[in-house]
């Protein structure tokens, strides 16, 4: 699992090749295996690969979104703050556990900010996601991850790059 942490970038630019549904199905039992608080599970997924929803997701914001439309598959990761008080960092969890899955099956992939984004409109991005999906006013969307074979290579950061100096009291343990 480190080597996913360490390698995972994000990916902006897909082949033009679909997922295979037995690797959707694995990102599907990941985000639903993550841990929630208090077990109370308040995330909601829409696994999307229809082009024509593709295309509409990707201009939920006003910019650094339009390659989600070249995705194999967007993930909507939504959450019910009636079901739970913590339902960002449950979400947040979900997302990053999608990413490090897809990365160890070789696929890339970038997570799109939606929470508390504008869309070209002036409207929040949110609501551009719920009207094109025809998802519910009591879901709130945190984040679309897009996720595809990736068209472009990036190296592991390395070790020395990384900000170690955010690492506040404990045990000094030697720097890989």
């Amino acid at each position: 699992m480190l080597d996913a942490v360490r390698n995972r970038r994000s990916i902006r630019r897909y082949q033009d090749r679909a997922i295979e549904p037995e690797l959707i199905a694995q990102l599907q039992e990941a985000v639903l295996r993550v841990p929630s608080s208090r077990n109370l599970k308040p995330w909601r997924f829409v696994f999307v690969t229809d082009k024509t929803l593709l295309q509409g997701v990707a201009h939920a914001k006003a910019s650094f979104g339009e390659f989600i439309a070249n995705a194999g598959v967007a993930v909507v990761v939504c959450g019910d703050a009636s079901a739970s008080d913590c339902w960002i960092e449950d979400c947040s969890i979900a997302a990053a556990t999608l990413q490090l899955v897809a990365a160890d099956l070789g696929l890339g992939s970038c997570w799109v900010q939606i929470r508390a984004r504008e869309g070209a409109d002036g409207r929040p991005a949110e609501e551009h996601v719920r009207e094109v999906l025809g998802l519910p006013d009591t879901l709130s969307v945190l984040c679309i991850v897009s996720v595809g074979y990736p068209a472009e290579e990036k190296a592991a950061r390395p070790a020395e790059s990384l900000s170690w100096d955010h690492i506040i009291g404990g045990p000094t343990v030697a720097r890989p």
